[in-house]
C-alpha cells in the first residue's frame, strides 16, 4: 500500500482502562464512511489513524472500524483483528464491524483521489472557507494552500452542476477506469517523495512576526492597528457605551391602538442617530488620516524639519483645510503659499535694501552678511559698567531665512526659462511673470547664459553694447522740479532715470505710476505695441508730456511704437 500522509505519531498515553490513544485526539464528526479521529499538525498535514490496541500507524492501509455504538472510532490494525485481540469495551465475538479499505482512487479529476477529496470538504466543514493553509494542512500531501483553492474553485465552484462537480453521478467510472488504483498510488507516492525531498533542500524561511504592541518599532504611529485599520483610541471613544446595553425586538416599540412609535423607542431612535452620527465623523477623520499620509510619521517628520519656523506655522495654520481638499490640491496650496511668503519676505528684503540706499543685488548680499556678523558680536560694555563685568552675553541668535527667499534675491539667478514674446516688454519692467518663477508652470524655452536680476531678459548676453542714455528734450519755458526724498513721497519706487524724466516733466512721483501703469496694460492689451495717439488718451495730460513719456517708455524696451 502507498501511503497517503506521513505525520509524526504522537506518544501513545496510557489511561487507567489500558487503552492506548494519541495526545492529539479530537471529537468526531462523518464524513461518509470516514471519521476524523486525530488531527496532527505537521509538516505533510493530513489525518492518521492508529489502532487502538497495538498503536500501529494504519492511514495508508486496510482497516477494521467497529460498528457498536459503544466503541466510538475503535479502529484495529487487521493483525490484531485476526488475533482477536482488543481493548476498553470492545468485543470482538458479538460487535459488528465493517472492513475500510484505503480509498485513493480518482473520482473528480486526474490527480485528486477520493480520500482527499473527503479531507478537503472536511477541512472547509471544520475550517471555514478561505482558511486555505489550515485546509491544506488537513488534506495533507505536501498541498499547497494555492493548489487546494484552485482544485475547489475549479472542481466545485465553476462546475456545470453547481453545487456538485461534473463528474458527481455515481455512475459514472471513466477516471477510475482510465486510471488503475496501482498506477494513482504510485504517482501519489512519488509527488509526495518529490514534494519532501524539495521542502528539506529548501532554504528555511523565516517567519513573519506579527507586532505584538503598538509602539513605533512595530509601525510609525503609536496606538495604530495596522491589521485592523484601527486606533487603540478613536475619535468619540465612548461612542459604543451608549448603545452597548440597547436590544430591539420584532414589532417592539409600535403602540398596536395607534400604530405610532411609543416614546421609548423614539428615544431610543434618536440615541441611534446619533451614534451613526459620531461614526459618520470618524470615518472621515480616519479617511482625512490615510488620504493625506498622515501616518507616514518619519518621513512627514523629515520634511518638517527642512522648513523655517514660520513656514511650519504657516503649515499648521493650514492644517485646518485639508479636510476640504484632496491630498494633490492640498500639498499644492501650501506649495502656493509657502511661495506667496517668501516673496513676501524677499520684497520686504528689498524694500529694507533701498531704505539703506543699496543699488544692487550684489551689494545687498554683502550687507547681509555683515548684518549677520554685527548680530552675532557680544555687546560691548563701559568701563564703569558694573552690572556687565564677568557676565557672559549669550549670542543673538541667527535670523532664520528660507533658501527660496535667498534664491530671489541672489545676485546671479539661475538659468531661467524665456517668456513669450508677448510678455518680453512687460519682463523687462521687472515684472517678471509668475511663469518665470514659479515651478509649477509649463517650462519654455530657455534663454542663453544667467541671466543677473535687474538686467533686460531680451539682451542679456555678456557681448551685448549698453544702449545709449535717453535724454528727455526739456519743456519750454519751465525749469526742472526738485525732486528729494525728504520732501517726496514714493520717491524709493522710481529708478533713477525715471527720477530724471519726474524732474524734467514737472511730474510727481505717483501720478507718474498711474499713467505708467496705464499705457504698460494697454500695451499688453495690445500685443506689446502702441500708437503715440492711444498714449496720449491714456495719459489725460497736455501732449507734450505725454509725447515725452511715450518716447522714454519706447526707448527703454518697455512698449513698441507702431
Amino acid at each position: 500500500m502507498v501511503p497517503e500522509t506521513k505525520r509524526k505519531r504522537s506518544s501513545p498515553l496510557v489511561s487507567a482502562g489500558g487503552d492506548r490513544r494519541t495526545s492529539s485526539e479530537s471529537p468526531s464528526q462523518e464524513m461518509g464512511v470516514i471519521k476524523r479521529k486525530n488531527i496532527v499538525k505537521g509538516n505533510e498535514g493530513g489525518l492518521k489513524y492508529i489502532c487502538d490496541v497495538c498503536s500501529a500507524d494504519i492511514t495508508s492501509t486496510v482497516r477494521i472500524r467497529c460498528a457498536h455504538p459503544a466503541c466510538s472510532e475503535y479502529d484495529l490494525c487487521v493483525p490484531c483483528f485476526s488475533k482477536g485481540d482488543s481493548s476498553r469495551d470492545h468485543d470482538p465475538k458479538t460487535h459488528p464491524f465493517s472492513v475500510i479499505e484505503q480509498h485513493s482512487i480518482p473520482i473528480y479529476t486526474r490527480d485528486w483521489g477520493a480520500d482527499e477529496e473527503l479531507l478537503l470538504l472536511e477541512g472547509l466543514e471544520v475550517y471555514g472557507l478561505g482558511s486555505w493553509s489550515d485546509v491544506a494542512d488537513h488534506v495533507g500531501g505536501f498541498r499547497t494552500k494555492e493548489e487546494v483553492c484552485d482544485h475547489y474553485t475549479k472542481t466545485y465552484i465553476e462546475s456545470s452542476k453547481f453545487p456538485l462537480p461534473g463528474n458527481a453521478d455515481p455512475k459514472d467510472l471513466s477516471l477510475i477506469e482510465e486510471i488503475p488504483r496501482e498506477d494513482f498510488q504510485a504517482r501519489k507516492k512519488r509527488r509526495i517523495e518529490d514534494r519532501k525531498e524539495a521542502a528539506r533542500s529548501a532554504a528555511p524561511a523565516t517567519p513573519k512576526q506579527k507586532p505584538t504592541a503598538s509602539v513605533p518599532a512595530c509601525h510609525e504611529v503609536q496606538g495604530y492597528m495596522p491589521g485592523r485599520l484601527e486606533f487603540e483610541t478613536e475619535f468619540c471613544n465612548e461612542a459604543e457605551e451608549a448603545v452597548q446595553h440597547m436590544m430591539f425586538d420584532p414589532g417592539d416599540g409600535v403602540n398596536p391602538r395607534t400604530g405610532e412609535l411609543e416614546p421609548e423607542m423614539e428615544l431610543k431612535m434618536l440615541v441611534m442617530s446619533i451614534y451613526n452620527a459620531r461614526l459618520t465623523a470618524r470615518a472621515d477623520r480616519k479617511k482625512i488620516i490615510f488620504e493625506h499620509e498622515l501616518l507616514q510619521y518619519r518621513r512627514n517628520t523629515n520634511v518638517d524639519k527642512k522648513r523655517t519656523k514660520e513656514e511650519r506655522e504657516l503649515h499648521n495654520k493650514a492644517k485646518p483645510f485639508a479636510r476640504m481638499m484632496n491630498h494633490q490640491d492640498f500639498e499644492a496650496f501650501t506649495t502656493n503659499l509657502e511661495y506667496e511668503h517668501n516673496l513676501r519676505q524677499a520684497i520686504g528684503q528689498l524694500q529694507d535694501w533701498r531704505q539703506m540706499r543699496i543699488g544692487d543685488l550684489k551689494s545687498g548680499e554683502k550687507y547681509e552678511q555683515d548684518k549677520q556678523i554685527r548680530a552675532q558680536r557680544p555687546a560691548t560694555t563701559g568701563a564703569f559698567d558694573r552690572v556687565g563685568v564677568g557676565r557672559v552675553s549669550k549670542p543673538n541668535p541667527p535670523v532664520e531665512i528660507p533658501p527660496a527667499t535667498t534664491a530671489l534675491t541672489a545676485p546671479e539667478l539661475p538659468e531661467r526659462l524665456k517668456p513669450n514674446p508677448h510678455r518680453q516688454k512687460a519682463s523687462s519692467l521687472g515684472h517678471a511673470p509668475s511663469s518665470a518663477l514659479h515651478p509649477s508652470v509649463v517650462a519654455l524655452t530657455p534663454t542663453k547664459g544667467p541671466l543677473t536680476n535687474g538686467n533686460n531678459n531680451i539682451s542679456a548676453t555678456p557681448t551685448s553694447q549698453s544702449k545709449p542714455k535717453y535724454s528727455v528734450p526739456p519743456l519750454s519755458g519751465t525749469s526742472p522740479l526738485n525732486l528729494a526724498k525728504e520732501n517726496t513721497t514714493d520717491l524709493h519706487l522710481l529708478t533713477k532715470e525715471e527720477a530724471d524724466l519726474c524732474s524734467t516733466l514737472r511730474l510727481m512721483p505717483k501720478p507718474y505710476l498711474v499713467i505708467k501703469e496705464g499705457l504698460i496694460k494697454e500695451a499688453m492689451r495690445t500685443g506689446g505695441s502702441l500708437k503715440r495717439k492711444s498714449a496720449k488718451e491714456v495719459c489725460k495730460i497736455d501732449p507734450s508730456r505725454s509725447t515725452r513719456i511715450f518716447d522714454f517708455f519706447v526707448n527703454s524696451g518697455w512698449i513698441q511704437k507702431v
